[in-house]
């Protein structure tokens, strides 16, 4: 357990690295997220790794709703992120109920780059944003050839290299939160039986 929390610890110091860093280039771009916009959220196919998933798991077993989380969801259909908070009918706004927590990937969704075919730099960007903000979009991509943007691949890289084995697969985020939760439980409860004591 304690290589988890160790492994953990990192993740989320590099998590807000990577917050910072993509809100920082869409700030200076002016690619802004609409108020309160969970369009991205009703995709339940976005994915994420174990690992990437690991710090939600290790706190809601210290807040003792570990195995109750993985049953919802084991028995959530996927017509939307388990943990998005709709706040309206069409569902299109609403919140992140585990924001603190949420994978690298939300932090880095509206605007990122990565590798085209050819391998030139290319601009990933929301469609809400594109519609909101279409002069700064053309701006962004124009800017391309003299600025690079954060790139999605490198900072996928930097969390591959915390834990090779929690990382290597991607997977819808239900799946990577759930499995997650299972390696917590499991670590806990062999923990338990072989008579540790210390906090986890």
């Amino acid at each position: 357990m304690q290589q988890l929390l160790a492994v953990t610890s990192e993740l989320m110091i590099l998590n807000d690295e990577i917050a910072q860093t993509y809100s920082g280039y869409q700030n200076d771009r002016k690619l802004f997220c609409r108020t309160g916009c969970g369009e991205c959220c009703l995709h339940p196919g976005i994915e994420a790794s174990v690992l990437e998933m690991l710090p939600l798991a290790l706190y809601l077993h210290e807040q003792g709703t570990a195995e109750s989380t993985l049953e919802a969801l084991q028995q959530h259909e996927q017509d939307s992120c388990f943990f998005y908070q709709p706040s309206s009918a069409d569902r299109k706004s609403g919140h992140c109920g585990i924001y603190a927590y949420r994978p690298a990937v939300c932090r880095m969704f509206g605007a990122a780059g990565y590798r085209g075919r050819q391998g030139e730099v290319l601009l990933s960007i929301c469609k809400v944003i594109r519609a909101d903000e279409p002069a700064a979009v053309v701006a962004a991509e124009l800017s391309l050839t003299i600025e690079i943007p954060p790139m999605m691949m490198n900072h996928k890289a930097q969390i591959a290299q915390l834990d090779y084995e929690l990382s290597k697969q991607n997977m819808p985020i239900k799946d990577a939160a759930a499995a997650a939760l299972e390696k917590v439980l499991t670590k806990a409860w062999y923990a338990e039986m072989a008579g540790f004591s210390e906090p986890l």
